[in-house]
């Protein structure tokens, strides 16, 4: 295993990476990482040691994977116990051992990263120092967020139309950068992708499907999961052979959390209901395959909805929600460290399916399945519920 230290971002304008391409032999693997929270406690033995172990799990499972892409899915940085002059530096850490290994990533912002001493803007920035980052923003606003972007992966040859399109999404959630409202408190920031970006979205895929007149196979990124994997949890239940994973944080904190309707942030709402256009605009839009979240470190399964699960006011289509597994030493909980992998296939794209699996930092591979149009149904092993 290699011993990685932090990386140092080129001082030079970086170049632009080369294009996501499937390899030679029609495939493509991802490894998502998420819920890292670097940077806990710095001032104490244990938060720099959980540092250390959490690079420790990103070289074990990158010495057993070959993604072609890794996805950091937020949390990247545990935003609240940082100090204004180096919150970003753990950054360098993180993607030590990408670097290392010539790996390319690209990532979507959690609530964590999102805070007073902590701009995610700035997270960009210092991503954005290596040419091996592709993280993006491409909305403007306050209200958007930043890591609101998409990414295109052509074919093996050199065709210029993409087999796959890659959606990454700000949930925001946290607080407002070096903002405090009259009393001196920090603000609340809206933990749901924002209006604005559902628009961008609608109409890059609408623009994205004209020009290049098909359907193209989408896989989404986003932080907090929306109500929908809140709903098939607590209504529908989750099975551990057919929908196997473990299932601890019980009910899951969704988009909307801890908001009303109107808007305001109060203890005394449950769900504010504002991540409805998301999810409408995610079922309505033909070839979105799955949306894979972060957040809930206790949850790492997925789910076939199709259908209208009480509790929800929108009606799947057959997208699988998807967790991953809690990768980062830091954050709760002492659940196994692992990175859920996908494996895409350009002859499974013309089913809809793909395969996914979750490889732990002891090396294990746990619940390996079939994202098809028979998952719900087929029967798995199930996941053990182990702890580091």
């Amino acid at each position: 295993m290699q011993q990685t230290v932090a990386a140092t971002p080129v001082s030079a304008e970086p170049s632009a990476p080369t294009p996501l391409r499937f390899s030679q032999d029609g495939t493509f693997q991802i490894s998502i990482f998420e819920d890292l929270h670097f940077g806990e406690n710095a001032w104490d033995s244990w938060g720099p040691e959980a540092d250390r172990n959490s690079v420790k799990v990103l070289n074990a499972i990158l010495d057993a994977e070959s993604p072609d892409l890794v996805v950091l899915n937020g949390d990247l940085i545990t935003g609240e116990n940082g100090f204004l002059e180096n919150a970003t530096v753990y950054i360098d850490q993180i993607v030590g051992p990408l670097v290392d290994r010539e790996l390319t990533w690209a990532s979507t912002y959690g609530n964590h990263d999102h805070q007073y001493n902590l701009s995610a803007h700035d997270i960009l920035a210092r991503e954005n120092g290596w040419s091996n980052s592709r993280t993006q923003g491409m909305v403007e606003g306050e209200n958007a967020g930043v890591s609101n972007y998409y990414l295109p992966v052509y074919g093996a040859e050199s065709d210029t139309s993409p087999k796959l399109l890659l959606w990454f999404f700000d949930s925001r959630g946290g607080v407002y950068f070096q903002d405090l409202d009259e009393s001196g408190k920090e603000i609340p920031q809206p933990n749901w992708v924002d209006s604005s970006v559902v628009g961008w979205f609608k109409e890059t895929h609408q623009t994205l499907t004209l020009q290049y007149n098909k359907t193209i196979p989408s896989l989404a990124f986003v932080h907090i999961p929306t109500n929908a994997s809140l709903a098939a949890q607590t209504v529908d239940v989750i099975d551990e052979n057919r929908e196997p994973g473990i299932n601890d944080d019980y009910p899951l904190a969704q988009q909307g959390q801890g908001w009303c309707e109107d808007g305001t942030n109060s203890d005394e709402c449950a769900y504010g209901a504002q991540d409805i256009p998301f999810m409408r605009a995610l079922v309505e839009t033909e070839g979105v395959l799955a949306l894979f979240s972060g957040h809930d470190h206790g949850d790492t399964w997925c789910y076939n909805w199709n259908t209208q699960i009480p509790g929800t006011a929108v009606a799947g289509n057959g997208m699988k929600l998807c967790f991953g597994q809690h990768s980062g030493h830091g954050g709760y909980g002492s659940w196994i460290r692992g990175s859920r992998q996908l494996l895409i296939t350009e002859a499974g794209l013309d089913n809809g399916e793909l395969d996914t699996w979750i490889r732990l930092e002891s090396g294990d591979v746990v619940g390996s399945v079939s994202l098809n149009a028979t998952y719900g149904e087929d029967v798995y092993p199930g996941t053990p519920n182990d702890m580091t």
